[in-house]
């Protein structure tokens, strides 16, 4: 598990956007680590800091840091799926402080079932930080790839690097911080 990023015990901070430096909670759940603010910056320097009318899903949300900064650079609507009750009630009051609920929402459940009932086509950007050690990474992005829109974008972070991409995704970028390997796939045409 790692540390929370700047912001002490128990909180970190979103990094860009309306909500810039806006603390979010990490409350004490096992297996849970939020994706490092260099990590995120990195992404979001990837993915331009601008995502206005991007469709979104954060399908293993935790903190809710990824889903938060792209609703934070204006995208049009962030589904963020959460199994854990606490961490979802956190999300929740993230949410309603932020007065966000016209563009996330957030759905208890599974993750990979969530993505895998999405309309073919229909995302421009997933995020996908599942469990490390679960089997959930490739599973998830056999479903992102369907789900994406030609073009669209699927953040993956595991704690190794990726051998492989699933069918209909094709690495763009990728970097390495500490223990954590971010990769962003594209969706062919």
């Amino acid at each position: 598990m790692n540390p929370p990023a700047r912001g002490g015990p128990g909180a970190i901070r979103l990094i860009g956007g309306r909500w810039k430096r806006t603390r979010l909670a990490v409350p004490a759940s096992p297996g849970l680590r939020p994706t490092p603010d260099r990590v995120r910056e990195t992404l979001f320097n990837w993915l331009g800091q601008d995502l206005a009318g991007w469709r979104c899903l954060d399908a293993f949300a935790g903190t809710g840091a990824l889903g938060l900064e792209a609703a934070s650079r204006g995208a049009a609507s962030v589904l963020m799926v959460e199994r854990d009750r606490q961490l979802l009630q956190a999300l929740r009051a993230t949410v309603e402080r932020l007065h966000a609920q016209d563009v996330v929402t957030l759905l208890q459940g599974d993750g990979l079932a969530s993505l895998r009932a999405l309309p073919q086509a229909s995302l421009d950007l997933v995020f996908l930080d599942p469990p490390y050690d679960s089997g959930l990474l490739l599973p998830a992005l056999e479903a992102a790839a369907r789900a994406l829109r030609p073009g669209g974008l699927v953040y993956a972070e595991d704690r190794r690097p990726l051998e492989a991409c699933p069918a209909g995704l094709e690495p763009w970028r990728q970097a390495r911080a500490g223990a954590v390997h971010a990769h962003l796939l594209r969706r062919a045409a």
